[in-house]
């Protein structure tokens, strides 16, 4: 089975709003009622995960996408305020820009030829070497954000 860039970027997509949804109803029932929730800290972290994802997955359908860089800005920018990416979606799959396969093969359009579309398409070709470079870069991203600790504690010494 082949995923195409329409079904991974809707599927990451509402994973993203669940994600979204388990962080905010632990947080509010931590701090609007006072109750420790158990699993605060892995509604946290899945939404991070998912979050980062995201992000991540907006980023390559962009570009498989040939999206320009204000809409492929404005993904990324979407996946901050809470469900907001799931309308996004159904808005770039309403107007065509998610159709189509992956771009492993030039095309004759004259933006293949520049930097990064034949790394892009060699990468979107062996998609095993593709996404244990995704899982690594992403599980770096992570541990440095764990590393810096909660939010609320950036800037704080």
């Amino acid at each position: 089975m082949t995923v195409s860039p329409k079904n991974l970027y809707g599927f990451v997509s509402v994973a993203e709003t669940v994600t979204w949804t388990g962080l905010i109803v632990a947080m509010i029932l931590r701090y609007g009622f006072d109750q420790e929730v158990n699993w605060f800290f892995l509604a946290g972290m899945s939404h991070g995960v998912v979050f980062l994802t995201y992000c991540a997955v907006a980023v390559v359908v962009g570009m498989n996408q040939r999206w320009g860089v204000g809409r492929t800005l404005a993904a990324l920018a979407i996946a901050i305020p809470p469900h907001v990416t799931i309308p996004f979606d159904r808005a770039v799959a309403k107007k065509g820009l998610l159709e189509g396969g992956w771009r492993t093969e030039p095309s004759g359009d004259p933006r293949d030829s520049r930097f990064p579309d034949p790394l892009f398409r060699w990468l979107i070709a062996r998609p095993a070497t593709f996404v244990t470079t995704i899982v690594v870069s992403l599980g770096v991203v992570l541990s440095v954000l764990l590393d810096l600790g909660s939010p609320r504690e950036w800037g704080s010494a």
